[in-house]
């Protein structure tokens, strides 16, 4: 999932406290009815399917991981927009299923050596620096199977290279449930 909303790191982060249509908190996730209900919402899918989506997944329903970043790349070299405060998508777990309606909270773009510890420890995969964080990220942009996804695969990667860090809350649950079972 590629992810963020400002255009401009100077930018005040929009932080949304406004109660749900229903009068219910939006900080308290809420059951829906099934996938039907949001079938036309773009789906979040963090890393490839496998085990660390399926991590990734646990992290964010557990409250762990409210925040993710991506290249700035990663959205203009498809053309995609960037994120904006109150998008809403679903998660989705490796086997493609809906998991949680999930609503953008906030969006910076800032310059990759401008990243805090704050973003390293909502990501909440482990890092509580800016430096540990930065580490994990340009193993992961630097690797061979993400850059040929690339209309230019040999980008530089710098203190000035922008990203788009984004920040959401778990909006609602699906009713199924996220655990995979054995057959009998």
């Amino acid at each position: 999932m590629s992810n963020e909303r400002t255009t401009s790191d100077d930018q005040t982060r929009d932080q949304t406290n406004a109660p749900a249509p229903d009068g219910q908190s939006p900080h308290e996730p809420r059951e829906f009815a099934g996938p039907g209900e949001f079938a036309t919402l773009p789906k979040a899918e963090f890393m490839m399917p496998g085990p660390d989506r399926d991590r990734l997944v646990g992290l964010i329903l557990d409250g762990t991981k409210t925040a993710t970043a991506a290249l700035l790349l990663d959205y203009t070299d498809c053309g995609d927009p960037l994120p904006k405060v109150g998008d809403q998508s679903v998660l989705v777990d490796s086997d493609d299923r809906g998991i949680a309606l999930l609503v953008t909270t906030a969006v910076d773009v800032v310059r990759l050596g401008d990243v805090t510890d704050q973003q390293a420890i909502d990501e909440g995969e482990g890092d509580t620096t800016a430096a540990e964080w930065r580490r994990t990220h340009e193993s992961f942009w630097n690797s061979p199977d993400y850059r040929t996804e690339f209309s230019n695969p040999d980008f530089p990667l710098d203190d000035d290279t922008l990203v788009v860090l984004e920040h959401f809350t778990v909006a609602a649950h699906l009713q199924t449930n996220h655990h995979h079972t054995e057959s009998a």
